[in-house]
């Protein structure tokens, strides 16, 4: 799914953690939160809910997944 032309994209943000390379997934809030691959700019975009991001990353921080 791609976004149609005349939508204006969101300013996603890469981690600090990044290296600086292409290889990462960049975050934007939407309302919700939107995730897409740096690689593939206009490619596809995550949509999912702030308290879902929320748990998601505390448990990559305790080293749940």
């Amino acid at each position: 799914m791609s976004e149609p032309q005349d939508q204006v994209l969101p300013d996603f943000a890469r981690s600090s953690y990044s290296s600086g390379g292409q290889n990462c997934v960049e975050v934007a809030a939407l309302g919700a939160i939107a995730l897409h691959d740096s690689k593939r700019p206009d490619g596809p975009i995550i949509r999912i809910g702030a308290d879902e991001f929320g748990a998601f990353t505390r448990a990559v921080k305790d080293g749940q997944l």
